[in-house]
C-alpha cells in the first residue's frame, strides 16, 4: 500500500515538474484573468486554483477553462478527463513503438487500406504521369502531407480542362503534400451541415482482452475552411449512443452555436446517417493493431457508408462543456468502467 502511494504521488510530482518547465505563462496569467473577469474573482485566486488542480487532477489551464473547472465541485472535477489524465491512459495502454503505424499516413493506409474505400497514391520525383492520370479519373482530390495532424497542408483540388497538373505536381512535391487521396463523396444528409469540407466523427475505441468497447462519438464540422478540424477553425458536438447529436456546437474560440452561420442547419437534433455501422466499422478496426489500445478514429459517412478517414494514437480530450448540460460529469466514470485505470 505505501508503495503504491509513493507511485502516485511521484506521478504527480513527474507530471508538475514537467508542467512547469514547459508552461506557457503569458497565456495562463491571461486565461486566469479572463476567467476572473467572467466570474468576478480575483485572478490570484483563479491562479492558485488552477495550480491545485493541476496536481490534484492532472488539469492543464486550458482543462481547467474548457471544462469550466471554476464552477465545479470537488466531486465534479473528480470526473473529468483532463490531458493529464489522458497522457495516463495512453502511456499505460498505447505501444509508442508502434506509434508509427497510425503517425505516417502511408503505413497507416496501407494496414487500413480494407477499410479507406477509395483510391490514393503517394508522390514521388518519377511519377508524374501516374499523378495525372490519378487526378484525371478521380477529378477530385485531397492532398496532405504523411505526418502532420490538425488538418495542417490538407488541400483540395478540382480537375478540370484548364487545370495544370504538372503546376500542381510540382508544387505538392515542393510543399511535401506527398499523399494523394479520392476526395471522399460524403453522405447528402452529412452535407447539409457544411458542403465546403468532408465532416468527420472522432469516434474512440478501447481495446481489451480480445473485445473492444466503443467509447463516444464527436461530430466535427467545417466552418469557412475544407477541413473540419478543431484547430482550423472547425466546430464540434456530441453524438449520442443512438446517433443523436445532442447538445450545441462549439469552436476553438468558445463560441457556442445553435445552428451553423453558414448553411444555417440546426445543430442539436440532427441524427448521424448510418452511425451503428460506424460504431461496427471502429470496433473491427480497434482489433488490428491491438498494441494500441486507446485509439480516435476519424470517420466520414459516404454515400455508400462509413469509412476510416485516419487513426489517432494520441486522441484527443473531448469532453461536453458543463454549462451546456444539466449533469455535470465527465468521462472518467465511463472509462474506468472498462480500463479500470483512475
Amino acid at each position: 500500500m505505501v508503495y503504491y502511494f509513493k507511485v502516485i504521488i511521484m506521478g504527480k510530482i513527474k507530471y508538475l515538474f514537467k508542467r512547469i518547465i514547459k508552461m506557457d505563462y503569458k497565456n495562463m496569467f491571461k486565461i486566469a484573468k479572463d476567467i476572473g473577469k467572467k466570474i468576478n474573482k480575483n485572478y490570484i485566486v483563479i491562479l492558485i486554483d488552477m495550480i491545485k488542480c493541476g496536481l490534484k487532477y492532472k488539469a492543464g489551464y486550458y482543462d481547467y477553462q474548457e471544462f469550466e473547472f471554476y464552477n465545479l465541485n470537488k466531486e465534479e472535477r473528480k470526473t473529468y478527463l483532463t490531458r493529464g489524465k489522458n497522457n495516463e491512459i495512453v502511456k499505460r495502454f498505447n505501444d509508442k513503438t508502434s506509434f508509427h503505424k497510425f503517425e505516417n499516413k502511408v503505413e497507416f493506409n496501407k494496414i487500413f487500406n480494407k477499410y479507406l474505400k477509395r483510391n490514393w497514391m503517394v508522390l514521388e520525383n518519377n511519377n508524374y504521369n501516374e499523378f495525372e492520370k490519378f487526378l484525371k479519373e478521380n477529378k477530385a482530390i485531397i492532398v496532405k502531407p504523411i505526418d502532420d495532424e490538425g488538418g495542417h497542408g490538407v488541400e483540395k483540388f478540382v480537375y478540370d480542362t484548364s487545370t495544370d497538373c504538372k503546376q500542381i505536381y510540382n508544387k505538392l512535391l515542393e510543399n511535401n503534400q506527398l499523399l494523394v487521396e479520392e476526395c471522399i463523396k460524403q453522405h447528402e444528409k452529412m452535407d447539409e451541415r457544411y458542403n465546403k469540407s468532408r465532416n468527420t466523427m472522432r469516434m474512440f475505441t478501447f481495446y481489451k482482452d480480445g473485445e473492444s468497447y466503443f467509447l463516444q462519438a464527436v461530430l466535427k464540422i467545417g466552418n469557412g475552411g475544407v477541413v473540419d478540424n478543431f484547430s482550423s477553425g472547425g466546430m464540434y458536438t456530441y453524438v449520442s449512443s443512438d446517433g443523436d447529436v445532442y447538445v450545441d456546437a462549439i469552436d476553438r474560440e468558445d463560441n457556442i452555436y445553435t445552428k451553423h452561420p453558414i448553411s444555417g442547419e440546426k445543430i442539436v437534433g440532427f441524427k448521424v446517417p448510418m452511425f451503428k455501422e460506424a460504431v461496427e466499422l471502429v470496433k473491427e478496426c480497434s482489433k488490428i493493431v491491438p498494441e494500441i489500445a486507446y485509439v480516435g478514429w476519424d470517420v466520414a459517412i459516404s454515400e455508400e457508408g462509413p469509412v476510416i478517414v485516419e487513426g489517432n494514437c494520441f486522441p484527443g480530450v473531448y469532453q461536453v462543456k458543463p454549462s451546456l448540460v444539466d449533469k455535470k460529469e465527465g468521462l472518467i466514470p465511463k472509462y474506468n468502467e472498462i480500463m479500470r485505470i483512475f
